[in-house]
């Protein structure tokens, strides 16, 4: 798994990097592009998320110390949907607003503010980093699937519990992924000057 997070890290490693090249050719359009975005969508997600790697935890902490199957399996559900309340906020909330604001590269675009074409380069890196975290979302809400049913059939005890461990070590990953991101896209946007205002 350490491996794997290895070449996950250098995976999104690549897209911060492109990012960050770009944000600083094109800096006007970048600020500008962020500003557009709604950071009360994005801080919302930041505590689910939040919460979730908790609730993680602590159904690896119910596993180590010999709780019942029930109490693994709730923090387990408990985790999954707050997984899935991410990207519910994700699709229905933020992306169908983006798309009813015309700030959709490709599907809806319609801003024709300053720096336009900077700032559809922004909003690009911004769907296709956030799309990609998604994705891993999902992923991590099967490997959950499986873990629950695992632990109906009682396969975890304080003497065995590496799969809970180690898909712990990918859902903790997945959600450091997003504390990057949302500062990244959502807050370093020049939203505020240096006097507050």
């Amino acid at each position: 798994m350490w491996i794997f997070l290895a070449t996950e890290i250098l995976f999104f490693g690549g897209m911060f990097t492109a990012y960050t090249i770009y944000r600083a050719l094109h800096l006007p359009a970048f600020e500008t592009g962020s500003r557009l975005l709604e950071v009360k969508f994005g801080a919302t997600n930041t505590a689910v998320l939040i919460c979730s790697s908790l609730t993680m935890a602590l159904a690896i902490r119910a596993a180590q110390t010999g709780k019942s199957k029930s109490t693994i399996i709730s923090y387990l559900i408990l985790t999954m949907f707050l997984g899935a309340a991410f990207i519910g906020i994700k699709l229905w909330f933020e992306w169908h607003h983006d798309y009813v604001d015309g700030i959709v590269p490709g599907l809806s675009w319609s801003y024709a503010g300053p720096y336009a074409p900077g700032v559809q380069m922004f909003m690009c890196f911004y769907f296709f980093m956030t799309g990609l975290h998604a994705l891993h979302m999902v992923v991590g809400l099967g490997i959950l699937t499986v873990l629950v049913v695992m632990s109906a059939r009682g396969r975890f005890t304080s003497q065995y519990f590496v799969p809970l461990e180690i898909s712990g070590l990918y859902w903790h990953f997945v959600d450091i992924v997003w504390i990057f991101l949302f500062p990244l896209l959502y807050l370093i946007g020049g939203r505020y000057s240096i006097g507050g205002h």
